[in-house]
Parts: structure tokens; sequence; C-alpha cells
């Protein structure tokens, strides 16, 4: 059938409309990619080809009050790999295996896996500055050198347990270290390139880098001389008593300031897997908790004064060694008891049934408000991970017994850090502070204080007469009661000493203690306080006798560094049989070893630091009244 002109014009006109039509939509598609959505795909597309190198930021550095570094970083490079563009892979392999320390199979394997980046480690991460150099000099295909930093402890166990340690990939896993650890950190930069699938650059793109931003520093309380001479001590303390554990804090009783804080067992934050999950996870000064022994009559003491419940020079007390209260049978630790003594003499004999007597006077629900509001049963807060609560009596546990042992520290539970911030609110006028080590938050770039610490106080306890009664009657307690080894000549020095008997197996064990002593001075305008506390010490196992050595050792140093003056009074000190004799230090600075050992007599034992031949300083200074036997520590240097 022939078709009629007309049906063709018609059958043509429907394919032109529809070829029209066709390139319409295309022509649409083609606007709608390139003016809508062509940037999203651009995006895309560059996402696929991008290539990111990171750089990471400079962990913040933590410093002493001073300014002293205690933790920054190093330069330490690390080696990457971008295996598509690795030319030889096994002739790659050779050349880093020495300079890496590792195998050619090893690093082989590493440069072929099907990976956009991948470090070369363990050899290749985090290396010394030179090793690094030595490899950018090969100029190998495929092979990077990003900058990285490891964190560096110049003073190494230093306030470990404050500070805590960070990982390989500087994150902070223990103490300050992972508390702050996002202010630490710090933001990665990087460099962004763009490469083909075959991992290629590609053509006229250029690199883009985006510098990090470094982390805040954090400039803590801690005092890096008095922290040191507390470290000296414990392991003094460590080498002559070899304890289970021991702890030292110093602090500011005026404001909470915590100017040292130290343990043992430690360990180097650098070397931390040298040494058990228990040592560097547990900060003892916050963590541990024990009874406390006779350091706790401070309490008692403040409270009965506050209440109006004693007067201590004029009011009598018999003491015949022990006292029977509900059917038990409390006894003083001196045999045979103190006989008649006036409730002072009470305080410096830490005669346990006269302070069952002021637990008595002042009824179970005063004395355990008192204990509460000094800040016992629950945690201070200070600004450590790791802090515990301690433990109080509930008031339906408290019957006779439990009032009167806990009213000479027996059946309570405390931590260090509690005992020093209730003792410092005894000592300063009546004012509880919160404890801290975190001073002030600081722009590395420009110095700028971005945040600042401060005193916080929580409560006033009791008043400002009372804690002056106390002060006057602790420094009785060092100059002529159980403290005498406390005793430092041309300083008033007040404190108290304790010995508790550890629970082991439910019980109390006769042979383990858990010996302690604070001590804060000048006794009339305190500066500073100490707490020592020593667990199961070999030998001798009184606090006056272990203890209070060290915190006469801590004080010897430290008062002087504070720039705290010798006060021109003091109460001297009484002795008694079995009492050390005092002899004054002679001046050895500017005298050299050998004319020491030539020239001194054998009343002291030296100790030395420093290099040189010349002794450029020495603590105590020259005057200063000490035991005979008593270490002399001089620092040597070079002479004129």
């Amino acid at each position: 059938m022939k078709t009629s002109q007309v049906t063709v014009r018609k059958r043509l006109y429907t394919a032109l409309m529809l070829v029209i039509l066709a390139f319409a939509a295309l022509l649409f598609r083609l606007g709608y990619v390139q003016l809508w959505i062509g940037g999203d795909i651009t995006k895309k597309a560059e996402d696929s080809w991008r290539r990111i190198i990171d750089y990471a930021p400079k962990r913040g550095e933590i410093l002493d009050r001073n300014g002293v570094r205690l933790a920054y970083n190093i330069s330490s490079p690390t080696v990457m790999a971008i295996p598509v563009q690795v030319k030889d892979p096994q002739g790659t392999a050779h050349a880093l295996a020495q300079p890496l320390s590792m195998s050619e199979e090893q690093l082989y394997r590493l440069l072929t896996k099907r990976e956009k980046i991948v470090e070369l480690k363990p050899g290749g991460r985090k290396m010394t500055t030179e090793k690094a150099q030595q490899i950018r000099e090969m100029a190998l295909p495929g092979i990077v050198v990003a900058e990285d930093n490891r964190r560096y402890y110049p003073f190494g166990s230093l306030a470990s347990h404050v500070l805590g340690f960070a990982g390989s990939y500087n994150q902070g896993l223990t103490g300050l270290e992972l508390q702050y650890d996002q202010r630490l950190t710090g933001t990665k930069g990087g460099v962004n390139y763009l490469a083909s699938a075959n991992g290629e650059s590609m053509p006229n793109s250029s690199d883009t880098f985006t510098p990090p931003r470094d982390g805040l520093s954090l400039q803590l309380t801690i005092d890096q001389k008095i922290q040191s001479i507390v470290e000296r001590e414990l392991d003094q303390a460590v080498l002559q008593y070899n304890p289970k554990s021991a702890i030292a804090i110093a602090m500011d009783p005026n404001t909470g300031e915590i100017y040292a804080m130290g343990s043992r067992p430690t360990f180097e934050p650098d070397k931390y897997q040298e040494v058990s999950p228990e040592v560097y996870n547990r900060n003892l000064p916050i963590w541990m908790t024990y009874e406390p022994g006779s350091t706790f009559k401070i309490i008692t003491l403040a409270a009965a004064l506050q209440e109006g419940k004693v007067d201590l020079e004029h009011e009598s007390f018999y003491d015949p060694g022990y006292m029977d209260v509900a059917g038990a049978k409390l006894r003083c630790w001196k045999k045979g008891g103190h006989g008649s003594q006036t409730f002072l003499e009470v305080v410096e004999n830490s005669c346990n049934p006269g302070f069952v007597v002021l637990g008595q006077r002042l009824g179970k629900d005063k004395l355990f408000q008192y204990i509460k509001d000094f800040g016992f049963g629950k945690k201070t807060g200070i600004d450590l991970k790791g802090e515990e609560n301690g433990i109080l009596f509930k008031p339906s546990q408290v019957g006779p017994v439990e009032l009167a042992t806990t009213a000479f520290g027996q059946g309570v539970s405390v931590t260090p850090i509690q005992q020093i911030t209730a003792v410092s609110a005894v000592i300063n006028g009546g004012k509880l502070y919160k404890p801290y080590v975190s001073k002030a938050w600081i722009q590395p770039d420009t110095g700028m204080i971005l945040e600042e610490g401060k005193p916080q106080l929580v409560r006033q306890v009791i008043s400002e007469e009372t804690s002056k009664k106390v002060r006057a009657a602790l420094e009785k307690v060092v100059a002529q009661g159980t403290g005498r080894n406390a005793f430092l000549d041309g300083y008033r020095v007040g404190g108290k000493t304790g010995t508790a008997q550890k629970v082991v197996n439910g019980r109390y064990s006769p042979n383990e203690h858990i010996v302690s002593f604070i001590g804060f001075a000048p006794a009339d305008d305190p500066k500073l306080i100490v707490y020592v506390a020593i667990d199961n010490p070999q030998g001798i196992q009184f606090g006056g006798v272990v203890a209070a050595p060290i915190v006469h050792n801590i004080m010897a140093d430290a008062l002087p560094y504070l720039g705290v003056q010798p006060s021109k009074t003091q109460i001297e000190k009484e002795f008694k049989y079995g009492d050390t004799p005092i002899v004054a230090v002679p001046n050895l600075v500017g005298k050299t070893v050998s004319d020491i050992y030539e020239d001194m007599n054998m009343s002291f034992q030296l100790a030395t630091s420093g290099s040189g031949n010349t002794v450029i300083r020495q603590a105590p200074v020259a005057g200063t009244k000490l035991e005979r036997g008593s270490v002399i520590r001089i620092y040597l240097g070079a002479g004129d």
C-alpha cells in the first residue's frame, strides 16, 4: 500500500519532535549537572582523589608553678609510605631495613599493602631526627617523613602519679595527661593533595597545608624544687625502712595549693610499661584509705575547744594506761599510763584515754558533725582522677566504743589528701579550702593566661580563736611531746604523730602499722604544711620516730626556699632520755669536698648533689641546729 505524502510528513514531524525533545532533555540534564549539582559531583570526585598526610599538633606543656617544664614534646618524626607511588618495593625495603631496624620482608609487606597510606612501624614510628634526616636524603619515591613528636618527662619519676603519661599516639593515659587530654592535645593539621587511581599526583594540582593547632599549656601549683625535696625524702625512707608504701604531701594551708605530692612505689612516665598497672594507676595520696591514728586527734581537739568542752591548761586528767568503755578496755600507747596530767599534756603525750573523754564530752552527734564539716567521708574534689571517699561509721553503728575509738583515730578510714586538707583548716583560722593542683591554662604562642585556678573556700569550720589554741597546743607537741623529732631549730613547728594498727584479715595486727606525722610552720602563722605516712616500715614502727624526722627534713629545706624567715623566739625543745644531742650545722660553702672530710667531725652525714669539687650551697644553712647524725646536703659546682 502506498504511503501518502501527508503521512510521511507527519512521521517526519514526529521524529523531529522526538529528536528535539531528546536534545532538550539532554541539554536540561547537562545544565542541571553543570549549574545545580556540578559542585557536589566535583567535590565527590576530588574526595575520591584526595590524599591526606596528617601532621600532629604539639601537645601542651605541663609546667610547675614557676614555669619549669615537667612534661613537654621533643621532635620524633614518623616514616610513612604511599604504596601506589613506591616504584620498587623490593629495593625500597632493602634501603630502609637498616635505618628502621626492620626486616626486608616486614617492610615489603607494608610497602605493597592495598592502602592509601601506611605507617612503617614499629621502626619508623617516633624516630630520632638524625635517622629521619637520613631517610629524607634517600629521596625514595612514595616514602614520606612526617613531622611528629613524643612526650618527654625531663625529671624522670618526679610527680609521676600527678602528671601521668601519654601513649605513643600522644593520647593521655593516666594522671593529668588523661584528665585534661582534650585541652592538651590540640587539633591536628596535614597536607592535602590530589592523586589519580594509580596514586600519581594529579597534574596542575597543588598541595594544601593546614597547620596543626597546638594544645594549651597547663601550669600547676606543684613546685619542682619542693617536689624534689619530697621525692628525695621518700627515696631515703624506702632505703631505710623498706615499707610497703610511703606517701608525702606538701601544701599551702591558706589556699589549698599543692606544692608537692609523691608516693612510693613510683615509676618513670617514659618507662611505664616496666611496672605493674597497679603502680601507675594508683595515686596513693588521694586513693589510699586507712585508719589515721593519732593525727586524727587534731580534729577531736579542735571540736572540743570550739564547743568549750575542755580547758587545756587548767583542767587535769588521770591516765592509768587504759579506759573501760562498755566492757572494752581501750589502752594508752604507754604501758602504765601517764598518770596525772593537764589536758594540754594529754595532747603532748598523745594520750588515748584523754581523747576518749573529749569524745564522750562532745557526744556522737557533735563529734561526727565536726568530722564531716572538716571534709571526711567524702571526696575533697581535688582536680585529680582516682580520689576515694574514705569511710565513716553510720550514725546507727556508733555506740560508746565506736565513739571512743573514733575520738583517737581508730575505726574511721581517711585518705591522705583528706587528712592534710582538714588539718590545714584547723590551723589556718578555721577555713576549709578545696585542694587543687591546676594553677593556670596558658596559650602557648602568646603566653596569655586563659583560665586561672583560685582558692575555693568550702566553709568556715572553727573560729580563729580556736585555731590559735590548737596551733599552740600542737607546737608544744613538737617541742615537748611525741613530735620532738620534727623540731627545727629557728622555726616554730607544730604537728602531731600517728601510729595506727593495720587491719589484717579483719583483725588489728600487732606487727603492722601505718606511721605518720603532720607538721606545719611557722606555728603562729602557718605557710607550709607537710603530711608523711609510711605503711608498715621494717623495724621501728612509731610515727614520732619514723615519719617526724622526714617532715623535719622536708621543712628544713622547703621553708628557707619559700622565703619563710626563722622566728626570733620559739619554745625550747625538751630533751628526754634517749634523745639525740643537738649540734649546730657548720658553714661548708666555699670549701672543697676533700677539706670537709679532713676537717669536719662525725657530727653529721653528708649527701651530695651536682658535679664539681666546691660547695656552692648547703641545706640546711650554717647555724641551724640539728640532731647529731642528721644529713647535710651539699650542692657542688666549680670553684672561683
